[in-house]
């Protein structure tokens, strides 16, 4: 009997994937021991329901709340300090950056270790670096070819994607009530975005696909961090932030934003004027250090809320942000279409909510 319970064991161990490199996490002073979980945990998961329906809806409520709200920061920071910046690849590199010496800094201060991953689980992070700057090249092409307000209505659509990969890819089924959530949540958004529509045929073809690339990021996301590799969130950051900030990096180079960009700080140090060139810098810093804690956040959210729930997120973003611009910037006024899709997409949002903790309570009592 006992080599029976030594086999099942050592055959468990051999599914989990040297779990033994991760299982002495501890953070339990930022109390995410129970998020930032072995992979040995991760990986018995995969084989029940999904981690969103078995993370309590606290800790889930929590993540969720500062993903939004860290996101609606960095929007309004972009907005009012940076809104003259526009340079894509080179402040996607200076994210990343700053995601990868953060996450150095709290690897160095033990908040989470290493797994030890073999020659096909460094290929699978290549991989995923190269979708994720793929799918920020698809966004600036597409915004080139058609309008913005084209643009984001298209955009709008990735939770449909996202449900469609999880149904073909997954086999993965939703109850009924979040498919019918998703359906005021979209076209809302859709009606919050209403504007001059022009395209081409080709800039349609370019926004499906960089529609379509949006989505297989995020669910690629959420599959890596809860799939069979189990790798927790700060650890896929760590790994993916590099890479993906030396790629920002070349295409930056490529498009010719470094020589603008150095062109207009040459201008600003010619004025004379040094403390411009600080301010400057500081509301570069400031940025990168906002977009690495969304980044830990937006991670973490996917990780334990699921892909669907941070895409239905960004719907609800987009129609929050229009909200903003008109009660606080007053950057355009509101009319009925508007004002009817900001209250779809929270009526939406409500709706889903209820939903998927509906599921999850179901899940409960399995």
């Amino acid at each position: 009997m006992r080599h029976s319970e030594e086999r099942e064991e050592a055959e468990l161990a051999l599914l989990s994937g040297n779990e033994d490199s991760t299982s002495n996490t501890d953070i339990d002073d930022l109390d995410l021991e129970d998020l930032e979980a072995n992979r040995k945990e991760e990986s018995s998961t995969t084989t029940s329901e999904p981690v969103e329906y078995q993370t309590p809806t606290t800790v889930k409520f929590i993540w969720v709340t500062c993903y939004f709200g860290f996101s609606m920061a960095l929007t309004i920071y972009n907005k009012l300090v940076l809104g003259s910046f526009r340079a894509p690849w080179l402040l996607t590199c200076l994210h990343t950056s700053f995601s990868a010496l953060g996450t150095l800094i709290l690897l160095q201060m033990g908040y989470f270790k290493l797994s030890t991953l073999g020659r096909r689980e460094h290929l699978i992070l290549v991989l995923f670096s190269i979708l994720f700057t793929t799918n920020i090249a698809m966004s600036n092409l597409s915004l080139s070819l058609v309008s913005l307000a084209f643009f984001q209505i298209i955009r709008n659509m990735v939770p449909l994607f996202t449900v469609l990969i999880y149904r073909v890819w997954f086999s993965r089924t939703y109850a009924t009530g979040t498919y019918l959530s998703l359906i005021p949540i979209v076209v809302g958004a859709g009606m919050c975005t209403a504007g001059d529509y022009h395209f081409t045929l080709l800039g349609l073809l370019v926004s499906i696909s960089g529609v379509i690339l949006a989505a297989v990021k995020t669910v690629t996301t959420n599959r890596i961090m809860t799939g069979s590799l189990a790798m927790p969130s700060m650890e896929l950051l760590f790994r993916m932030a590099p890479l993906a900030a030396v790629q920002s990096l070349f295409f930056a180079a490529v498009s010719g934003e470094i020589p603008v960009f150095l062109h207009a700080m040459s201008e600003r140090n010619a004025d004379g004027a040094l403390s411009r060139t600080l301010i400057t810098v500081v509301f570069i810093v400031g940025n990168g250090l906002l977009a690495f804690v969304l980044n830990i956040a937006s991670f973490q959210t996917n990780k334990i809320a699921g892909a669907l729930t941070i895409t239905v997120a960004g719907n609800l973003k987009q129609a929050i942000t229009l909200a903003l611009g008109i009660l606080v910037f007053a950057d355009f006024t509101i009319n009925v279409l508007n004002g009817v899709g900001i209250f779809l997409v929270l009526a939406g949002c409500a709706c889903f909510s209820k939903v998927e903790l509906d599921s999850k309570r179901r899940a409960a009592t399995k």
